[in-house]
């Protein structure tokens, strides 16, 4: 019998992409879409979905219990750029939302959590280049606060209560799927609709603000990798260091011009500047490569072809 998964937040920017990969490989009636807007036309057409508040613990459990859930993937929060305009609100949801599914997994009504990191769990005084796993975080952002905050929960639930929670650290996500929500590496998405609409971009990073960043089918990939991973390859249940390429804004620019010679990039630097430099620039995942096989796809050429062919 196929095991029934519920999604929560699934029309965001990575709900909506891992929604479409799990029910193609578990069948789209396994697959429970729930979030607290309806998503694109694809998402919704393609099976179950349930109008659900991710801070509500009755609403998650009522879900769980009528579709007979097994795993839970926690894909719903406020990112960094939107989170440092309404910080309470990004507190409550972030850490409210894992809270419940914790619960729900400490008391047996889940056999397994995924709950997504991030790099912004890092900071100012964390080694810039091949970040660690584990090393200094001091995160500077409400986003990187609830993310550090959230992956000590997990481990804590783990070791406390036995719960099979498993995480990935993800660097900057690049789709031409969906739109970004509210992220620092956001640029990294709106640069190539603006080569494809105006032939101009202007970027809210200075040059030569190199972060981490990955292709959405590479993130997807890994989600459900370390989700099959056998349990006993897991040895960390914070959260696992995941990268795939490293880049500031005008090498993706740079890229963009060999496919489109006239593009031109500008640069107007704005308060996600603070935060983006707050970051890691390169991301040591090597615990990722042993223990769960992961091995990124998409580098920064391949990764430029696809957005702009698919975008056209």
């Amino acid at each position: 019998m196929a095991k029934n998964i519920l999604i929560i937040g699934a029309c965001g920017q990575i709900g909506t992409e891992l929604t479409l990969a799990l029910r193609e490989k578990y069948g789209n009636d396994h697959v429970i879409a729930s979030d607290i807007r309806e998503g694109g036309e694809s998402l919704m057409a393609s099976g179950p979905f349930e109008s659900l508040d991710a801070t509500q613990y009755s609403a998650i459990e009522d879900v769980v219990m009528h579709y007979e859930i097994e795993e839970v993937y926690l894909m719903a929060a406020m990112l960094s750029a939107t989170a440092e305009k309404f910080p309470m609100r990004a507190w409550n949801l972030n850490m409210n939302s894992l809270f419940n599914v914790l619960n729900l997994a400490k008391e047996g009504k889940i056999s397994k959590v995924f709950w997504p990191s991030s790099i912004a769990v890092f900071g100012p005084n964390t080694p810039k280049e091949n970040t660690p796993q584990n090393t200094i975080m001091e995160p500077s952002t409400v986003y990187g606060i609830s993310k550090q905050s959230g992956e000590r929960w997990c481990e804590y639930y783990f070791k406390k209560y036995g719960v099979d929670v498993r995480s990935v650290r993800y660097p900057g996500l690049i789709s031409w799927k969906t739109l970004p929500g509210g992220g620092t590496t956001d640029y990294a998405v709106e640069i190539y609709h603006e080569a494809i609409k105006n032939k101009r971009y202007t970027s809210f990073l200075q040059k030569g603000t190199k972060l981490p960043m990955m292709f959405m089918e590479d993130a997807i990939r890994a989600t459900m990798a370390i989700m099959e991973a056998p349990t006993e390859h897991l040895n960390i249940r914070s959260s696992y260091n995941l990268a795939a390429m490293s880049f500031a804004p005008e090498e993706i620019a740079s890229s963009i011009t060999a496919e489109i010679p006239d593009f031109i990039i500008d640069y107007d630097p704005d308060f996600r500047q603070e935060i983006a430099d707050s970051w890691p620039s390169s991301i040591d995942d090597s615990q990722a490569r042993k223990d769960w096989g992961w091995e990124p796809s998409f580098d920064l050429k391949n990764t430029t072809k696809e957005m702009l062919t698919n975008l056209n």
